[in-house]
């Protein structure tokens, strides 16, 4: 079936809407960041780069690092951001833009996000590297979708219950990673974690500067929640999104986190640049090993 013009905008020159990216400019091995400025960051380390883009919060970034061919791209923060580019991304390789209809054969991409992240936890420190098992979205985003097969039901009806979840939210949900890739990705300097990311920084958080939260012991019940020995690990603004989508979409993802801060602790990294470089060469070298 044709897609329509309103529903899958094709620039002029044959780019997608936000992206600005053609299908031929991305590889099936993606890495998402959220600052624009840490693609450069990621890129640097390539043997060759052949294109960068960029429009609005989206830059990306093609090239190849050890033969293998990596493209790396800003999604900017936030879920709603998320839900643009792993559409787009996924438009790009599995549909055709010249008869506007899905492709028979349908690409399936590695996604990997290099992000930053706060512990709940006090035994994970400061400047850590974690991946993210599972994540649970405070957001709405994957409510818009048929997505009740992706979502981990049991587990998010017990963190409803812990957590005497205020019925003004969204409902959470709890998606899961790619194992596969996953196993590429970890070693004993990652720890395996359990993410819950959230539609703010401050409140959302439970940061609190001059507003007060609906819920001021939030953290906490997140922090002491566990199901089969799984314990809620960090916050971060992305990752529930990215593999809810992902699963959706037939896609591998997996979220790598390096940890900026410590809540309980209420500690944050002396060199947080450092600390983050330091996550996107690990990354870099079990893709490209």
């Amino acid at each position: 079936m044709r897609i329509e013009e309103s529903e899958l905008i094709i620039n002029p020159d044959g780019s997608i809407y936000h992206l600005n990216l053609r299908p031929e400019d991305i590889a099936n091995t993606i890495i998402t960041v959220g600052d624009p400025d840490r693609v450069e960051s990621v890129s640097k380390y390539f043997d060759t780069i052949e294109l960068k883009k960029g429009k609005r919060e989206f830059v990306t970034h093609t090239g190849t690092l050890n033969g293998k061919r990596l493209t790396v791209i800003s999604t900017g923060i936030g879920t709603d951001n998320i839900d643009i580019v792993f559409n787009e991304l996924d438009a790009l390789v599995n549909i055709d833009f010249e008869s506007r209809t899905v492709k028979s054969e349908l690409t399936v991409l590695d996604i990997v996000r290099i992000g930053t992240t706060g512990s709940i936890q006090e035994d994970i420190n400061v400047n850590d590297f974690l991946i993210s098992e599972y994540a649970i979205g405070f957001d709405s985003l994957l409510h818009f979708y048929d997505s009740k097969h992706v979502q981990h039901e049991e587990i998010q009806q017990a963190f409803i219950k812990h957590t005497d979840w205020y019925h003004g939210k969204s409902e959470p949900y709890v998606v899961k990673y790619a194992e596969e890739l996953g196993n590429r990705l970890k070693s004993e300097q990652v720890h395996a974690g359990f993410t819950a990311t959230n539609v703010g920084f401050y409140g959302p958080q439970s940061r609190k500067l001059r507003l007060n939260v609906q819920d001021p012991v939030l953290n906490d019940k997140l922090a002491s929640f566990t199901f089969d020995g799984r314990h809620i690990t960090n916050l971060e603004m992305e990752t529930a999104g990215i593999y809810g989508l992902a699963n959706l979409l037939g896609h591998n993802a997996v979220s790598m986190n390096c940890i900026l801060a410590n809540r309980p602790k209420g500690q944050f990294s002396g060199n947080p640049r450092e600390a983050v470089d330091a996550l996107i060469q690990y990354t870099l070298t079990k893709l490209t090993s």
